[in-house]
């Protein structure tokens, strides 16, 4: 019988990383990054480098990206009573017939009725105000004096690419944190699994019959919010909203049903589909849907649809650790996960601190099989 740890803490899934090995800077070609390769079987654990991708995958095996685009969205302002403020817009709340309402982390806070002004030297008739409607505490919802097209230019004249803080001074081409295959804007960061691909990756997958399927999850807080609470399972994840189109999902669908693996790539894939599946007749299937999802995996969790996974190496005490910890444990093989460091996952992050890999967003990969 199979002894779960159903008490779990944050500090259950808390490692210590060496600052060194936080990159800062992407390797290039992108290709060229590090892969540890997880065998969750026989627990054993190989060096490769990403464009050796095409030869640890078979023929017929599906992979899943997410193709969100990320936005420009850190703002630096002038609040009306004169202060300094940075806005980072998390999420697009509503779209009205004259403004939009999005969701917003700020700093230091807004309160209620102030007003932003933002404007760029470069383009001096580029100006966006935003006015803060609702305090929920950590965010605020911000209303723009702009909508649509007109507020995605502004954005593209005034805005940044919000890169992750622990990137501390990242001055290279932003589109070097945008995936080859970014097409639908709305992101708040980028889904970094993604970032490793090439040209060269892609066309040597379909030289092998290994397919591409695309599916979109806007990354906001629901991925990137740290748990502040010690008992995981209080966590309340935000909602981030994805699509799964019908050609996607007859595709997905159909690798399924033919008993092939499907390859979520990152873990807002991962999310996607598994909050889009369902089981029919004993195997694993996806709806085709446009949704939010709260979906929240920690160990131990039935995966529906995904067979591997590629993902980067995540922070301690984070959702994605947290989800890749029960990709590799119980009911997915035979050992429970107790905690990190003695988990499938957390010796496969000590063997890569020891070989020194790249870690978070701009770090190296890791595909689990």
């Amino acid at each position: 019988m199979l002894r779960y740890n159903l008490r779990m803490q944050l500090s259950d899934f808390h490692y210590d990383l060496p600052p060194e090995l936080i990159a800062q800077t992407p390797v290039e070609p992108r290709d060229h990054s590090r892969l540890l390769v997880v065998d969750r079987q026989t627990k054993q654990f190989s060096h490769q480098h990403f464009y050796d991708l095409p030869t640890l995958l078979s023929s017929g095996d599906l992979l899943v990206v997410n193709n969100t685009k990320v936005l420009p969205v850190r703002l630096h302002g002038q609040k009306d009573t004169g202060g300094k403020i940075e806005v980072l817009l998390t999420k697009q709340i509503s779209l009205e017939s004259d403004h939009e309402v999005w969701q917003a982390l700020t700093k230091p806070g807004l309160k209620v009725g102030q007003t932003v002004h933002f404007s760029s030297g470069k383009s001096p008739d580029q100006t966006l105000t935003l006015t803060c409607v609702e305090d929920e505490g950590y965010t605020r919802l911000v209303k723009t004096s702009l909508r649509g097209p007109e507020l995605l230019h502004a954005l593209d004249a005034l805005g940044e690419i919000p890169t992750p803080p622990y990137i501390e001074a990242f001055v290279g081409d932003p589109d070097r944190y945008q995936t080859i295959f970014a097409k639908h804007a709305g992101s708040a960061a980028a889904p970094t699994a993604g970032l490793h691909f090439t040209p060269d990756v892609f066309a040597a997958l379909a030289e092998k019959g290994i397919d591409v399927v695309e599916v979109t999850l806007h990354v906001g807080l629901g991925t990137f919010l740290p748990v502040k609470v010690d008992d995981i399972t209080e966590h309340k994840m935000h909602s981030e909203w994805y699509e799964v189109t019908p050609k996607a999902a007859e595709r997905i669908n159909a690798v399924k049903s033919a008993g092939k693996r499907v390859v979520a790539v990152g873990t807002t894939s991962m999310r996607t589909l598994e909050s889009a599946a369902f089981t029919e007749n004993g195997v694993g299937q996806v709806r085709a849907e446009a949704k939010e999802t709260e979906l929240y995996v920690y160990p131990p969790y039935q995966f529906q649809v995904c067979d591997a996974m590629i993902t980067n190496f995540h922070l301690p005490e984070s959702t994605l650790l947290m989800l890749v910890s029960a990709f590799a444990s119980a009911p997915q093989t035979d050992e429970p996960f107790v905690d990190f460091s003695s988990s499938l996952i957390g010796q496969a992050y000590q063997t890569a601190i020891a070989e020194k890999y790249r870690f978070f967003s701009f770090g190296d990969a890791m595909l689990i099989l």
